[in-house]
């Protein structure tokens, strides 16, 4: 859920009215949203009078409120403000206006040799806009929540603004080599080439988060205008050619990306949000998109659809009984322009800010929060059902039980671990283990999702080793495993893991135990392992040689027990004898 931060006077100026805290805390709840917390800023004022200067202290009152993931049209001040207004009837929810270009349309051109890094682009442009510092502030942080939500970081869609009266079109998008992308890049002195670039930007605390998107590349995006000035090197930087200042008056808007979807969502927000500012409000200017097959299609789409949804069903979902006119009050409010339809049904509008509204459900939402929570009342469900435990975790439940009933502790293990506690350490190439990986880990400790739960046991005994001996711990959980036949690539598996840590390795109690635990199962000792279960001798690197054995039940291999090899015991520093017992609790069910 992002957080927004903005200024309470800039907040209340704007929404004409001012709130306490406990007031405006209620407003956010009804609408949906939370005020998280209210915090303050030292600002340091020059006064100047005449010749004479002053210094003054000044305490911005800042506002941090968390705003709904899929709410993109209230990321900012211009945003949230046009929600409460609609909400409190204060005003109605704006049209939004699409125009050609008096003379030649803006056109983007895209090459074909983008389409190997970042194939799509989109573009629009806010005519005779008139920013001050609040709204440019505001136009930044905005583009900035954007690309750190919606664009996941840049990895989806990246921004790039630009003042129009500083460049000529028509502009170029393309993939070119590094060292044949050569410009200023923003708050620089001086001209890089894109490889100078990465290495520049490497230790920026902002910028190196995005360098991996494109480094590896052998190409780079760019964009250029008619006389190959470089406008940007999306997703890293803009240029400092074409660079926005309070004293802009046209903005040019492009947006790069792997997902023209996303692309098309952004490019809508952001103009929507600012065209506030145009003289002519809220009406974007279009641009031409070309794309690299010579097609041309026009951005932004700006596309408001109609809804008819029934009153019956509202009703029935959120727990209501309201009449027609009521609910299309209450949709209005959420800026979702309504009016009664034929046949007990609403005709709902849905604006260009509102990408979150996808399904009917969307609107019964909205309607719940018009209506308000607190104010839906609370009834009996019509039919009666009796509750049952999933069969896996029953079984897990009783198996603990058991477990703890024949002295051993029960331990709760991290659900990661690195890739040596479940290869090297137990003496088994990493290759050979259906692991899966994480692709950005945080620490060397969480590279993996375990794929067994015995590195987990050692780790536990090692942490305390300096208790009496013997030391008995189990672990009843999931570990993951890679498997291509699931949407995700991977499945979860339940275990059971048993470790016994002593002076003498203990084997004899390990296998009792296995037996106890057929023997509360009700599966009998067979020794073909067809209707039963039996062990059978195996090799395996983990264990001693000749003490290892497989579990078998029902003709397949169900766990694995024996007595821990020495160097997986050294490698986990400990010291003295060990055996283990694995087993997938899932076949007995």
């Amino acid at each position: 859920m992002p957080t927004i931060s903005i200024n309470r006077d800039l907040l209340f100026n704007a929404l004409g009215k001012s709130y306490s805290e406990e007031e405006f805390d209620e407003l956010c709840f009804k609408f949906g949203i939370e005020l998280d917390e209210v915090t303050s800023d030292k600002l340091i004022i020059l006064k100047e009078q005449g010749t004479e200067r002053s210094v003054g202290a000044s305490e911005e009152i800042i506002y941090k409120i968390d705003i709904p993931a899929n709410r993109y049209d209230l990321l900012c001040l211009e945003g949230l403000v046009q929600g409460l207004q609609v909400f409190l009837g204060e005003t109605e929810f704006p049209l939004f206006k699409l125009v050609t270009s008096k003379k030649i349309p803006q056109r983007l051109i895209v090459k074909s040799s983008t389409s190997s890094i970042r194939p799509y682009a989109v573009a629009a442009v806010l005519r005779n806009i008139c920013f001050d510092q609040h709204a440019f502030n505001s136009f930044i942080d905005l583009q900035d929540k954007l690309h750190q939500n919606l664009c996941r970081k840049r990895s989806l869609v990246a921004i790039g603004t630009h003042d129009l009266d500083t460049v000529q079109g028509p502009f170029y998008y393309e993939a070119l080599p590094p060292d044949s992308i050569k410009f200023q890049p923003l708050n620089q002195m001086k001209e890089f080439t894109a490889s100078q670039l990465m290495d520049l930007y490497a230790t920026d605390s902002h910028l190196r988060h995005y360098l991996p998107i494109i480094k590896d590349s052998p190409v780079y995006p760019v964009i250029k205008d008619s006389n190959g000035v470089v406008l940007s090197m999306p997703p890293i930087i803009n240029g400092e050619h074409s660079k926005i200042t309070l004293n802009t008056r046209n903005v040019f808007i492009e947006c790069t990306a792997t997902d023209l979807t996303k692309a098309s969502i952004v490019l809508d927000t952001l103009v929507c949000m600012f065209s506030r500012y145009c003289q002519d409000q809220f009406t974007v200017e279009i641009c031409e998109i070309e794309t690299p097959h010579g097609g041309i299609k026009d951005y932004p789409i700006l596309k408001t659809r109609q809804e008819k949804i029934e009153v019956k069903k509202i009703n029935k979902m959120v727990g209501t009984n309201e009449q027609a006119d009521k609910v299309a009050d209450l949709l209005t409010r959420m800026c979702l322009t309504a009016t009664v339809a034929e046949n007990g049904c609403i005709s709902v509008t849905i604006p260009p800010t509102r990408h979150d509204i996808i399904h009917a459900c969307d609107v019964y939402e909205d309607v719940a929060i018009a209506f308000g929570y607190n104010n839906i009342e609370k009834i009996l469900p019509s039919t009666n059902t009796i509750a049952s435990q999933f069969p896996l975790n029953k079984l897990t439940d009783q198996l603990r039980e058991q477990l703890a009933q024949a002295g051993f502790t029960e331990a709760l293990t991290f659900s990661l671990c690195s890739k040596e506690d479940i290869s090297d350490k137990l003496r088994k190439p990493l290759s050979s283990i259906p692991a899966v990986l994480v692709s950005n880990p945080k620490t060397l400790e969480f590279q993996a999702a375990r794929s067994t739960l015995l590195p987990g046991l050692l780790k536990t005994i090692a942490a305390n080793r300096k208790l009496p001996l013997p030391l008995k711990f189990f672990e009843v959980s999931d570990v993951v495993l890679k498997d291509n036949q699931r949407d995700v690539g991977a499945r979860n598996c339940r275990k059971l893991c048993i470790v016994y840590y002593n002076k003498s390795p203990g084997f004899e109690l390990v296998h009792g135990l296995l037996d106890r635990l057929m023997q509360l199962l009700e599966i009998p000792l067979d020794p073909t392992g067809t209707v039963g279960y039996t062990l059978k001798s195996c090799d395996d690197a983990t264990f001693f040689p000749g003490r290892c054995a497989n579990v078998v039940f029902e003709g397949g291999i169900v766990g694995v027990l024996g007595v821990l090899h020495p160097e997986v015991i050294t490698s986990f520093d400990l010291s003295l004898p060990c055996s283990s017992l694995e087993l997938s609790v899932e076949p007995f069910l």
